[in-house]
């Protein structure tokens, strides 16, 4: 299923039902008072956060939603049916916006949150209700309300409480694949992964928490360069973060580049990305003259500690598990 975390939709809801103009007509009883009853109220379209839904791909092919609308009024004051309300299933984590004004109208973060986007017009009142001392017999009723119609703009950033992020080729796939049952594709060239991928570590203490890869980030990456600002967002609700460094890539003229440029641009996206506790793992410690770069590397970047690992082999991945358990948590490490 191809991952989709922006779509504009439209949403209407249902019209007020009219009241009703009726008046009683029973045996004996020539001319009977008026006896119309109101009209119901339309449906209310409302967004709910859907723990079976974990992107925005079924509004691919359909946009427009509409709830329904009341029933008329019907004579012996019977009331029109109310409108069914229409419920949109989103990801947890959805941002939506109105698209003209950008105001955020809620930010679906728990599952089972949910906001109502448009309100259901409310039901005509039947002529029974404008009867007075003076005027005995209103032939007139009100007509229902217009539903409210509504163009969003849904933007899905993914929760997760520990996002991988790195350069291309770094294994951040790799790494997922070794530490949880998440199974994204994994190849050696740039941007392998397209797109997020989302995974459940289960350390050997403690809970099981949730991790996201997100695709590679390059030199401009907050501009748009490579893939860009399309996936920065998505460590945003992230409490730590695994800075995955390959190993085989650090230049012993200048070991801190790797790392110093996906800082860079964590911090041009957003400051406080900049700001979130990192976890420095050192990747791919398998390699032929690994041990000396990783040595440049750590000189470089005291009083950093990095965790040496290799996700293809599994060296070092249950030291690196305990430690981002212990850092997600708040623990000391």
């Amino acid at each position: 299923m191809k991952f989709i975390d922006e779509a504009i939709i439209t949403v209407e809801s249902g019209k007020g039902g009219s009241g009703c103009v009726s008046f009683r007509r029973e045996r004996f009883i020539a001319k009977g008072g008026p006896d119309g009853g109101d009209g119901g109220k339309g449906g209310d379209v409302i967004l709910v956060a859907s723990p079976e839904k974990n992107t925005l791909q079924h509004f691919r092919n359909k946009t427009r939603f509409k709830a329904l609308d009341g029933r008329h009024g019907a004579g012996r004051n019977r009331s029109g049916k109310d409108g069914a309300d229409l419920m949109i299933p989103v990801p947890p984590g959805t941002v939506i916006r109105e698209l003209d004004s950008r105001e955020i109208l809620k930010d679906l973060v728990a599952a089972g949150e949910r906001v109502v986007v448009v309100k259901g017009g409310r039901g005509g009142k039947g002529n029974a209700h404008f009867k007075t001392a003076t005027h005995q017999s209103p032939r007139f009723a009100q007509p229902g309300e217009p539903g409210q119609v509504r163009t969003l703009h849904l933007e899905l950033k993914l929760i997760a409480d520990v996002g991988i992020v790195g350069l291309p080729n770094a294994g951040k796939s790799t790494l997922i694949r070794a530490i949880s049952s998440a199974r994204p594709q994994v190849a050696d060239y740039p941007f392998t992964t397209l797109f997020p991928n989302l995974g459940v570590v289960y350390p050997k203490r403690g809970d099981p928490f949730t991790v996201a890869d997100i695709p590679g980030l390059v030199e401009g990456a907050h501009e748009g360069t490579g893939l860009g600002i399309r996936f920065l967002k998505h460590i945003e609700r992230t409490r730590i973060l695994v800075h995955l460094i390959d190993v085989a890539a650090v230049d012993s003229a200048d070991p801190l580049a790797p790392y110093e440029t996906v800082n860079r641009e964590l911090a041009s996206y957003h400051p406080l990305l900049a700001e979130k506790k990192q976890l420095v793992v050192l990747n791919k410690m398998d390699l032929p003259g690994a041990e000396i770069k990783a040595e440049a590397l750590e000189t470089a970047i005291q009083p950093v500690r990095p965790i040496r690992i290799s996700a293809a082999t599994g060296l070092g991945i249950d030291t690196l598990k305990e430690r981002m358990d212990q850092l997600q948590r708040g623990t000391s490490v």
